[in-house]
Order: structure tokens, then C-alpha cells, then sequence
């Protein structure tokens, strides 16, 4: 008998799609299969392995035009002129998102969002096809070991895009079965299920990828951007700590949010134990990674002489941008090529050379990064009670001793000084340096001046900084620019990294009243920039040095710590609305330098340039488009939209 694989979801037949999703390289890459049976999909091993792979197909780009988290927040910033009518993600920053034709659209699979319900719909198809009245299906060439660990793979993928889909709309349908054909139209008129349910259905479906899944790879060189059990327990522990954060726990903004059986989508009770859940499945998570032999990555090479300050701060953006990174929990192998163009979208344009081309800051940081980092003492530029805040604007001449960081000579804002090295890891500035491997003949060629007429500075209206600052974090030491080609070195994305884990875990122990412990979490990952712990960081520098005795106080030093490790990396936008501070932090002025001056005390004066607005509680969640209201009427909209 043959089966027939067209399924209906939310009153729309969805055509089986192999290989539609963009394109992926390594394990990702998309086979279609082109066959007219899902018996036929299913024959062999290397028929099923495709459908594996077209469930993996869906996974998130990181391409710099199209992903929501990172011109979607206030961190990063960019111009309209050429690339406006492609920037779904920053039309959301600018206040443009619409429940009529929504921008980042994950529900419909538009405007640069993946189709996740799709993705659910394949993954479900994938399920079914390996179990045959109630047993697993014997598929010729599939080993039983291959067979479950493929199962634990794709079942790790259901949850992960229905978290996706959590995230973004809050109260969603849970898709554990697709609805065949032959449904009637009441029965494909789904309702969305409660925030409390959904997430249970995930940690549930969770549970049951863990034991499948091997804890590590055994050839990475063909199986990297595999699930393995640290990365499902990671998600399981982020799903427990979204669930137990302020959007999801307590939150009585939703309060009128009931469907038309009178259910309400969002628990108003706070459940303080909901911490100790994510705290422990965290903690799990850890334990297996270290089994795992995943660690922080270290910059360590033999053939690199640098100074320590350089080391930190190779250390730091490592964890990002290295081929070879111990630290990646789950690396997204199919998006190599779309890290290259990361790299020459928002280095700075002649970083090596007078060579004229389309490199250039594509993504701007705002002036709001540049002073969330800490001072070189590890604690708030505003807190160090031996640091300039209120004369952070003034002008500095860089000396002889702080040429790592600035260039020797050179007149910066004094914002720019005694920073952190992560601070000089993440950003490039005018005045600012990076290390470049192939920069060995001339030194000051690795140099940054960004002023009007200066190498950098804007000279065209496209490829250059909006701000004044560069996303030094996405070029890797490797990177190398001449006046015959540009070379990049690629690496797989860190959708999941251990310093994430650890910020995680310390939040979900101080949540749930284990402060001592979450400091040591934190400070493992400080250690790795170079800074000293917690304590004796406050007990010594800070204005308020007895901050971290505090749940709150604790609270507000772990937030900071997340968003300075993680900076850049797609995790701002999800955390502050997680939070409940979206409202806080993107109610502000978007501000850079004046970047069509010459001079330094023109140069160095601050300016708007957008006035950024956040419509609290509606832009918590995303709008369903109106159109699959009208099909399916049991569907209800978002708040505000």
C-alpha cells in the first residue's frame, strides 16, 4: 500500500517541500529525493538518511541580512540605502512589524523566517515512517543503532522548533502527530495550547531524545552539526529557564488572553520552583558536556607570539569565530559560507590594503555596547569608583604602553580606555586595533580610523558604520585582505556554546537561591576574559561593593555578565524580552558618533540616530498573520496586534 504523505496543518495543505529550505553545506546539505511515495522515501538507509537531512534543512540561517536576532534588537544598527526592501529583521528594530503582512514570519515561513510549521510537518513524517504498528520499522542498511540514534535526532528537532515558535508567539498548537487528510474542517481548526503545557510537551519530548542520542561524535569531520545528548540537554535546560523567566512565569500582561473555550494561554501565578527545574537540568547539562570533553575555548597556538592582553581577547571571540572550537555544545556546520560573508560584510573596508571593495560595517553597533562592557576591573563602567564615567566622552591621546588596545599617538574618546579585553575583542573603533596573522610586514595596516576621509570612515552610501563601531568579534585572526582577493577563515556556528550553558545555569542557581554557587559559574567564564571573580571585582572597585550579597543584586551582575559574553551573537533580543526589559532598553535613543566629521572634537560627539520605540506588552510577541485567523477562527491573535 502506498502512503500518502500530504498533511493539513492549520487549514492549509502543505505540500511535502525536500530541500526548499536555503542552502546547506556538510551533514545539512539537502538531498531531494524527487520520489512520489514516502515508501519509497523510506527503502533504504540512503533514502531515510535524506529525509534526515531535510529535517535538519530548516535549521537558522546566519546570514547577516536575513536572521532576526541581529539587527531585530538595539545592539547592532545599519542603513537603508540599497538593502532596505531585504531587511525583514531590522523593520522589526525600527517599528515597522504588522499583523498584516508580518516581517520574520516563522508561523507562514516568510520574509526571511524558515517555515517551522513545515519543519514540525517533516519531522513528523520522519517519526511515523520509522515505526510500523507500534515497532520499529526495519529499513534494509539501517542499523538498529543508527536507527534510534536518527529517531532521538529528529525527535530533538520537533522540540526545537516548536520552541522556536514558543519564543517568538508565546502560546502555540503543539504538532506531536500531523493531522492527515482526510480531517474534517473542525478538526483542522487547532487551537493554540497554554504556555505551561507547551512547555511540559517540550521537556517531555526532550526527555525522550536524551537516552538516543550519543554524548559525543565519533567523526566529526563527517558529523559535525549532529545533535548529541549535551546539546538536547542544553535545549532542555533553556526551555526550563524560559519557562521559569519573567515573560513566561507570572507574567499578568496576558491575563485577557483566552481562547474561545475560555482556556487561558498564560499562567498569571508565579511558580518560584520552575528555577529549580532549569537549575538542575542545567546542572545535568554541564556534567555531560564535561564527559563530553567540551570546555572553554583557550587561544593557544605555537606559531602566534602575543601578548597576554591579546591572548584574552583571541580567547573571547574564539568561542565564536575558531574552525577548531572545544567550546561549541552544537555547531551549525551548514553555515561555513554564510560565516564568510559575516566576516566580509562587517570587517572594516582596507582593513589590509587601499584595495577598493564591498567590504565594509555592515552591522554597526550602537554606542549603547560600547558602554555595556566593564572596565579593565571587571565591574560597570558607571560603578568603578576609580574610572571616569562622567568624562567618558573626553579626549584621550593613547600612550606608549596602551598600544595593544589604541593606536600609540592617536586621539580617541576616552570611553575607549582601561576597558575590559572583551571590550577590544568584540568592537572596532576609530583609534582601535586588530591582530590579523597575515598582518606581518606592516603593523599600523591592522589599525582602525574611522573619521570622514579616513580608510574606514564613510565614503559611500552603503559598506561603512553607522555608529562608528565594527563587530570586531565576527572577523577571525585569519582573515586576510590584499589587492588581489579577500580570505576568510570559516567555522561552523555555535548555535550552543558552554560560556551560554554556564551564564544559564548561574541564573537559574541564583533564581533559586544558590548565590554562592552561581558565582562560580560566573566567574569561570570571567576567568577566561582575564578578569577576577565577582566578589573580590565589587569588594574593590565597585561603588556598590556588596551588590552580589543580593538575589537582586546577583541578578543584575549575571544579566550583565550574559549580554557581555554573548554580545552579537543573536542572544540580546530573545533575553531582554525573556526578561521583561525590552521595554527598558528599547525605549532609547540608537546612538553613534557623528560620523561625517574630521576632526576628533567633532567626531566624538554623540548622535541619534533613530529614535527607537517598544510597545509593551504587544511587542513581546509576535503577530499572527491575519490571514490564518480568517481560515482557521479557533486561532487567537496576540495582544496589542
Amino acid at each position: 500500500m502506498k502512503r500518502n504523505f500530504r498533511f493539513i496543518i492549520y487549514g492549509t495543505v502543505l505540500a511535502t517541500a525536500l530541500g526548499t529550505a536555503s542552502c546547506q553545506k556538510g551533514f545539512l546539505d539537502v538531498v531531494p529525493d524527487n520520489v512520489a511515495t514516502l515508501d519509497d522515501a523510506f527503502s533504504n538507509k540512503t533514502e531515510a538518511e535524506k529525509y534526515l537531512r531535510t529535517c535538519y534543512s530548516f535549521l537558522p540561517s546566519v546570514d547577516p541580512v536575513s536572521n532576526i536576532l541581529y539587527i531585530g534588537a538595539d545592539d547592532m544598527w545599519t542603513y537603508r540605502y540599497g538593502q532596505y526592501s531585504y531587511q525583514s529583521p531590522w523593520k522589526i528594530a525600527l517599528g515597522e512589524q504588522n499583523a498584516g503582512y508580518p516581517w520574520v514570519n516563522f508561523w507562514d515561513g516568510e520574509n526571511h523566517a524558515q517555515p517551522l510549521w513545515i519543519a514540525i510537518r517533516e519531522c513528523n513524517i520522519f517519526l511515523e515512517n520509522m515505526y510500523e504498528n507500534g515497532v520499529t520499522r526495519r529499513i534494509p542498511y539501517l542499523s538498529p543503532e543508527d536507527q534510534k540514534r536518527w529517531i532521538g535526532e529528529v525527535t530533538f528537532l520537533k522540540a526545537y522548533y516548536h520552541f522556536c515558535l514558543l519564543k517568538n508567539y508565546g502560546p502555540i498548537p503543539i504538532v506531536d502527530v500531523n493531522i492527515p487528510v482526510s480531517a474534517t474542517p473542525e478538526e483542522v481548526k487547532v487551537f493554540r495550547q497554554p504556555v505551561d503545557e507547551v512547555a511540559q510537551y517540550l521537556v517531555n519530548t526532550l526527555d525522550k531524545a536524551i537516552p538516543m542520542l550519543p554524548t559525543e561524535l565519533t567523526n566529526r569531520v563527517n558529523e559535525l552539526g549532529r545533535i548529541t545528548r549535551p546539546a538536547a540537554m542544553m535545549l532542555k535546560a533553556r526551555v526550563l529557564a524560559a519557562w521559569a523567566s519573567p515573560l513566561f512565569n507570572g507574567n499578568t500582561d496576558f491575563n485577557s488572553l483566552k481562547d474561545g473555550k475560555g482556556t487561558q494561554l498564560f499562567n498569571p501565578a508565579y511558580d518560584a520552583n520552575r528555577w529549580a527545574l532549569a537549575a538542575k537540568a542545567a546542572e545535568e547539562a554541564v556534567a555531560e558536556c564535561a564527559a563530553a570533553g567540551i570546555h572553554l575555548y583557550e587561544f593557544n597556538s605555537p606559531f602566534v607570539s602575543i601578548t597576554d592582553a591579546t591572548r584574552y581577547q583571541l580567547s573571547t571571540a574564539g568561542a565564536l569565530n575558531a574552525r577548531e572550537n572545544q567550546e561549541a555544545i552544537w555547531a551549525l556546520t551548514g553555515r561555513a559560507g554564510q560565516t564568510a560573508v559575516l566576516q566580509t560584510h562587517n570587517a572594516p573596508k582596507y582593513l589590509m590594503s587601499s584595495r577598493d571593495n564591498y567590504i565594509g560595517g555592515y552591522m554597526s553597533p550602537t554606542l549603547k555596547m560600547a558602554e555595556n562592557f566593564y572596565t579593565k576591573n571587571g565591574v560597570p563602567i558607571s560603578e568603578d569608583k576609580t574610572w571616569n564615567y562622567q568624562g567618558r566622552y573626553d579626549l584621550r591621546v593613547a600612550r606608549h604602553e596602551e598600544r595593544f588596545h589604541v593606536q600609540e599617538g592617536y586621539t580617541t574618546a576616552s570611553l575607549h580606555f582601561d576597558r575590559e579585553e572583551r571590550f577590544y575583542a568584540n568592537l572596532g573603533f576609530d583609534g582601535g586595533r586588530y591582530f590579523l596573522e597575515g598582518n606581518k610586514t606592516d603593523e599600523k595596516s591592522s589599525n582602525i580610523q574611522a573619521k570622514y576621509g579616513q580608510p574606514q570612515g564613510k565614503a559611500s552610501e552603503e559598506f561603512y558604520s553607522v555608529t562608528g563601531y565594527f563587530v570586531k568579534k565576527f572577523i577571525n585572526y585569519k582573515f586576510n585582505q590584499t589587492d588581489q582577493a579577500v580570505t576568510t577563515e570559516t567555522w561552523a556556528w555555535p548555535e550552543m556554546r558552554l560560556a551560554d550553558l554556564y551564564l544559564m545555569y548561574a541564573e537559574a542557581l541564583n533564581e533559586s537561591g544558590q548565590s554562592a554557587r552561581a558565582i562560580e559559574y560566573v566567574d569561570k567564564v570571567r576567568e577566561r576574559a582575564g578578569l577576577k571573580g565577582v566578589e573580590e571585582s565589587w569588594a574593590n572597585f565597585s561603588n556598590r561593593p556588596t551588590k552580589f550579597t543580593t538575589k537582586e543584586g546577583l541578578r543584575d551582575i549575571i544579566r550583565q555578565e550574559r549580554l557581555i559574553e554573548m554580545a552579537f551573537e543573536g542572544h540580546r533580543l530573545w533575553d531582554l524580552r525573556r526578561w521583561k526589559l525590552a521595554v527598558e532598553y528599547m525605549n532609547q535613543p540608537v546612538e553613534g558618533w557623528d560620523i561625517l566629521q574630521k576632526n576628533a572634537a567633532d567626531y566624538y560627539r554623540k548622535k541619534q540616530v533613530f529614535n527607537q520605540r517598544f510597545v509593551a506588552p504587544r511587542d513581546y510577541l509576535w503577530p499572527i498573520k491575519q490571514h490564518n485567523l480568517i481560515i482557521n477562527t479557533n486561532l487567537l491573535q496576540n495582544p496589542g496586534w
